[in-house]
């Protein structure tokens, strides 16, 4: 396949694209894996249909777009032989019902994802995804310069402890060169500088973001509950309904999303990987 012969077709006029027409688990030249990336950067998420991928499949293609991670800081991959694919499994504590970033509760949170689908219940469990950087533009130019210049303590303890201490018996995965062993909070700017763009994004997410630094609890609070606000608005975000075989890609940089949780007891299987990412800029930084 060239670069010419792919089709990026635009979701929505803010985020997301559904590229048809092209086989994921086939050798993508440098050109077409170069034509993907960029067009990440533009749409945010991209939807692959109609893919069959197996999980090596799905690990060669996601090693196309950059280095990979284990499949999470925390919980074990899908088997010795893929221990990149994290497992979402709906009847295992795998729902995520709320806006987050993947693993910002990490120094370096991953640059993307790729999720494909495994397993549908017969109705719902759409994905919706939002776009973080119109999120920081809905901001008043004051809170802008505000957002700016603070800093916000990501925790991902709320969902991983117990999992870490009780099912692991204290000993993770190894995330960065380092066996994960407790889960400490990390501290991100609440503005994002994308590395590649260079674009701004609002960086906070209500599923792991717990508190803005150096204010009081109040003023924290009310910061946060600004923020939130501006996340996930309709216009600014796309709703992905799963067919067999879907396949989407996205940058965990400038967006956030949410797994709708509207299916009752139905199963629902996901198959996740992440690919590396750097330590999170903000305007003030060098």
């Amino acid at each position: 396949m060239t670069t010419t012969a792919i089709a990026f077709e635009p979701l929505t006029i803010a985020i997301g694209a559904r590229v048809p027409g092209i086989d994921l688990a086939s050798d993508l030249t440098p050109e077409v894996v170069a034509a993907i990336r960029a067009a990440l950067l533009d749409h945010k998420v991209l939807v692959f249909p109609d893919q069959r991928l197996t999980p090596d499949a799905h690990r060669a293609f996601a090693a196309t777009l950059g280095e990979l991670t284990p499949a999470h800081p925390v919980v074990p991959g899908l088997d010795a032989a893929h221990p990149e694919i994290y497992v979402l499994d709906s009847g295992d504590g795998g729902k995520a019902p709320v806006w987050h970033t993947d693993v910002t509760f990490t120094s370096t949170p991953p640059l993307g994802s790729v999720l494909r689908a495994v397993h549908l219940p017969p109705a719902g469990g759409d994905t919706c995804w939002t776009d973080l950087e119109a999120a920081y533009l809905t901001l008043s130019p004051p809170l802008r310069r505000l957002a700016d210049q603070l800093e916000a303590v990501h925790d991902g303890r709320r969902d991983f402890e117990e999992y870490l201490n009780v099912r692991l018996s204290g000993e993770g995965n190894v995330w960065e060169g380092e066996t994960i062993r407790s889960l400490e909070p990390v501290v991100h700017p609440v503005v994002r500088v994308h590395p590649e763009t260079g674009r701004r994004s609002l960086f906070v997410n209500p599923g792991f973001t717990t508190g803005i630094q150096d204010v009081s609890e109040t003023e924290s609070r009310t910061l946060l509950d600004i923020f939130f606000a501006a996340i996930g608005r309709p216009e600014h975000s796309v709703r992905h309904r799963w067919s067999p075989g879907d396949v989407v890609v996205w940058d965990n940089r400038s967006t956030a999303h949410l797994a709708v949780d509207d299916y009752g007891d139905q199963h629902r299987v996901m198959h996740r990987i992440t690919i590396r990412g750097d330590r999170p800029v903000g305007p003030g930084s060098r």
